[in-house]
């Protein structure tokens, strides 16, 4: 990824069940950067965008931050 100053490597990317794609990211990285690695994940499943549907805090300290996005 381009722009991302958090490695990509410190990302974990999942699909959920409902189809949407699940990024933790870790306390390094900023939203804009959650959103390139979901946008890039989304591009792999034959999708071109990456919409932003929730995003909170959570209590784990690798990966503090959890966003979901739905692709398009």
């Amino acid at each position: 990824m381009l722009g991302c100053s958090t490695p990509v490597s410190d990302f974990r990317v999942f699909q959920q069940s409902d189809g949407t794609i699940g990024v933790h990211a870790p306390k390094s990285a900023n939203e804009a950067a959650a959103h390139q690695i979901g946008e890039a994940q989304c591009q792999k499943l034959g999708k071109r965008t990456a919409s932003l549907v929730d995003s909170r805090k959570t209590t784990n300290d690798r990966f503090p931050y959890s966003y979901t996005f739905l692709c398009r």
